[in-house]
């Protein structure tokens, strides 16, 4: 005998995004840049001067994958490093005027997917989501930076516990 029970929270969050994100790759298909630089160029626009491996956490992506990205979208011309004023070892990233020309198309084009997406729910059932994920982001983001840390977490010395080796980022 099967019990039907109600789709859960977290795989209903995990279908959204990723079906938000496919349709979005989709629409964006002619830009000039790949999903990730896209998902690294937006991010950055509202982070400038942001460090690499800052964004790397803001990202989920390692600092090596996140090097490699930057690399490509500074020889495009996308992305600028500059040498950090207060420790120069260290460099931030900026986007470039050729950067921002893209996120106008990106932004016009999340908004169209956001609204096909939200199709059938009136204005205020929308707010009510934006406000519910927004103190489910607030609640998860409060309990992981209280956390304590863990073997396998970076060390502010940019080596890796796990290896005792130098990460290849300076923070």
């Amino acid at each position: 005998m099967s019990q039907s029970h109600a789709p859960s929270l977290g795989l209903l969050l995990i279908d959204a995004a990723r079906l938000l994100r496919r349709r979005f790759e989709k629409e964006c298909r002619d830009l000039p840049m790949t999903s990730a630089q896209s998902q690294i160029i937006a991010r950055l626009s509202k982070n400038e001067g942001i460090g690499q491996t800052a964004l790397a956490g803001l990202l989920e992506l390692e600092p090596m994958t996140l090097c490699r990205h930057v690399d490509r979208m500074e020889a495009a011309g996308l992305v600028e490093r500059r040498q950090d004023p207060a420790d120069r070892r260290a460099r931030q990233l900026f986007t470039t005027e050729k950067g921002r020309t893209v996120l106008e198309p990106m932004r016009a084009r999340a908004a169209t997917v956001l609204e096909e997406a939200q199709t059938g729910l009136d204005r205020a059932t929308r707010e009510t989501l934006v406000e519910a994920l927004s103190t489910i982001i607030q609640n998860l983001s409060a309990s992981e930076t209280a956390r304590p840390a863990r073997r396998d977490d970076p060390q502010p010395d940019g080596t890796d516990e796990r290896r005792r080796e130098p990460t290849g980022e300076i923070a």
